[in-house]
């Protein structure tokens, strides 16, 4: 995949060129300070690390110290992320899931360490799909787990859900990260080559949607919005 590509891990499916836009805020520095209750912050169950995904191998899981505070407490508030409708392979994607807990959870989180939240910019990659009735399904998982685990080590995954296809074979996965630019370097390893080589097998019809979820000061607002 070019490195003007992008597309969850899932795939590894060429996508259209990412379009630029003006930054509002996006971290993409590793944690190398501290703020305070840094412990606490960059915690989560009592571990360092973050089951962000439906995999729970050790290879799969966040390492929330590699993360500076605003993309820590948010991968922790993530973990409440669900579906809200049966209908997630084609409902609008903000309508999708229980985004208003999530940022009520990181709200309460940012209050409990006693941080000031800076506003804060993500991206999120929606991955909208069908599958005809001769694919199998466990066969994408396979592919899917090895590429989730390189988007994991590439850096700045902060979450990773999926679906399951409805009666038509229709399915969502959708991920979010730090940047744009994490999401491009998370894939690019042999696994998403391997994915993106079985795709038109795979799958009769993709669609790929990207998203910009801001956090603005002190978690007083919230929106998510088209990329473009």
């Amino acid at each position: 995949m070019a490195v003007n590509e992008v597309s969850p891990h899932l795939s590894g499916l060429p996508a259209a060129p990412l379009q630029e836009k003006e930054p509002i805020k996006v971290s993409t520095e590793e944690n190398t300070g501290r703020p305070r209750d840094s412990e606490g912050i960059f915690t989560h169950s009592g571990g360092h690390f973050l089951v962000q995904s439906p995999y729970t191998d050790q290879d799969h899981l966040l390492d929330l110290r590699t993360l500076d505070a605003e993309n820590a407490l948010l991968a922790r508030a993530l973990a409440l992320m669900r579906s809200l409708r049966p209908d997630y392979a084609t409902s609008p994607y903000a309508d999708t899931f229980n985004w208003k807990e999530v940022v009520d959870e990181l709200a309460r989180l940012v209050r409990r360490h006693d941080y000031r939240w800076k506003e804060t910019s993500f991206f999120i990659v929606a991955f909208r799909s069908q599958i005809p009735p001769t694919t199998v399904y466990e066969d994408l998982g396979a592919l899917d787990k090895v590429a989730h685990a390189e988007a994991v080590a590439s850096g700045g995954f902060l979450k990773y859900w999926f679906g399951h296809p409805d009666k038509d074979g229709r399915n969502l996965a959708t991920c979010v990260w730090r940047s744009q630019e994490d999401a491009i370097k998370g894939g690019v390893g042999p696994g998403h080559r391997k994915a993106a080589a079985a795709t038109r097998s795979l799958y009769s019809h993709w669609k790929i949607d990207r998203h910009r979820l801001i956090i603005r000061d002190d978690v007083q607002s919230w929106e998510i919005i088209d990329w473009e």
